[in-house]
């Protein structure tokens, strides 16, 4: 075995001492609330299968069938023969639901920030982000050469500022690129103002609703439901299928022009193999789920599940974030404290995984509390008794 050079050691070190270290850990058997590691049983509250749907008997028949008739793996990119009749299907029935002219699937949520943004920003024009976006939007603006700044949290005047700063002598639109449920804080981005300040600036608005989408609004179409935003103010839509449908991959949802640009000029989409039509068939089925009275009744049950918490634990002497979403997080501020009630609720039989830098900005550790559908209020009852333990153990 090689021997690793001193700056890799002196890295991880400095690592461990910061109390930001990361490690893998291994989950026996499905994706629900009642879970395994390490031989033992714990209810977890951190995962982002939102409706939970990632172990739904009809997703996993149609993941099944799907690979008797297209195989397991897509063999090539989308553009040489990888693209088969169920990413055609899963691509139109996303634009039909979503009112747009065209999706494109892509491999991964970052990748397709990633090729969107490289795509549509360059030397010849800027990238304004919210201060807390995803670091996959982050660093597509960097991949791409753009010249970028980050306005203050969800604040317009802000982003206005910068935004009239950047729209002279350029020859490609502005990018304003923000999240449109933050996934680390819970709260939903000001679309309609972000709409209104791009039409005013003549700039392109790309929403990446990873954590909206299927969950959130009465249809489950997500942030831009919620905040009554059309697809002719959001141009660019970003959505993954690895969070609330329950399977993996992701898409971007755009007019017929703007498709044709990123199959042209998107290299995560021109040089990647194409998802997996197993995955894709399962996909469709979750997205038929999400329409059904049975989605609405799964957002619903996790509209139910996140009032009964906040209520239960607006006693606790916590700072629980402004969050009217599946995302709950309780800040916590210094990493070792983070660490350290994550550890006690495991003793509880709770596994909820602290979050701490460069995650989220210094300072800003926390435990970043996620809700299901399949979640009961015993259940969640039994995290706040075990959050009033593990707090009283800290004093």
């Amino acid at each position: 075995m090689s021997i690793s050079p001193d700056w890799v050691l002196e890295a991880l070190e400095e690592r461990r001492k910061q109390a930001l270290f990361r490690h893998t850990v291994i989950m026996e058997g499905a994706q629900v609330p009642s879970i395994e590691i390490d031989k033992n049983a714990y209810l977890a509250f951190c995962s982002n299968d939102y409706l939970g749907l990632s172990n739904h008997p009809n997703m996993v028949k149609a993941m099944h069938e799907s690979a008797l008739t297209y195989g397991v793996g897509s063999g090539a990119s989308h553009l040489v023969n990888g693209h088969n009749r169920e990413h055609q299907s899963l691509e139109e029935e996303l634009a039909d639901w979503l009112g747009y002219d065209r999706v494109m699937l892509f491999s991964t949520g970052y990748m397709a920030n990633l090729g969107v943004i490289a795509a549509f920003a360059g030397k010849d024009n800027a990238v304004v982000q919210d201060k807390l976006n995803h670091a996959s939007l982050i660093d597509g603006a960097q991949l791409a050469g753009a010249k970028m700044r980050r306005y203050l949290h969800s604040d317009l005047m802000s982003a206005q500022k910068i935004l009239s700063g950047f729209t002279k002598d350029q020859t490609k639109s502005t990018i304003l690129a923000t999240d449109g449920i933050f996934s680390m804080d819970g709260d939903r981005a000001p679309l309609a103002g972000l709409a209104s300040l791009c039409k005013q600036n003549s700039a392109l608005l790309l929403v990446d609703d990873a954590h909206g989408l299927a969950c959130c609004g009465k249809t489950g179409r997500g942030s831009m439901e919620i905040e009554g935003v059309t697809p002719d103010e959001v141009p660019l839509l970003v959505g993954t299928f690895g969070k609330a449908f329950g399977t993996a991959g992701a898409f971007v949802a755009c007019s017929h022009d703007f498709a044709d640009y990123l199959t042209q000029f998107s290299r995560p989409y021109i040089y990647t193999t194409a998802m997996s039509p197993a995955i894709v068939g399962a996909t469709r089925a979750s997205l038929n789920i999400i329409k059904s009275d049975e989605g609405l009744m799964l957002r619903q049950k996790l509209a139910a599940n996140i009032a009964y918490f906040r209520q239960a634990v607006s006693a606790l002497p916590i700072e629980l974030c402004e969050s009217e979403t599946a995302i709950q997080p309780i800040l916590v501020g210094d990493s070792e404290l983070a660490l350290s009630l994550s550890e006690s609720l495991k003793t509880s039989g709770i596994w909820c995984t602290a979050i701490r830098p460069p995650t989220v900005p210094k300072g800003g550790a926390r435990l970043r509390i996620t809700f299901s559908a399949q979640h009961s209020f015993d259940q969640i009852s039994h995290l706040v008794n075990s959050l009033t333990l593990a707090l009283a153990t800290r004093t």
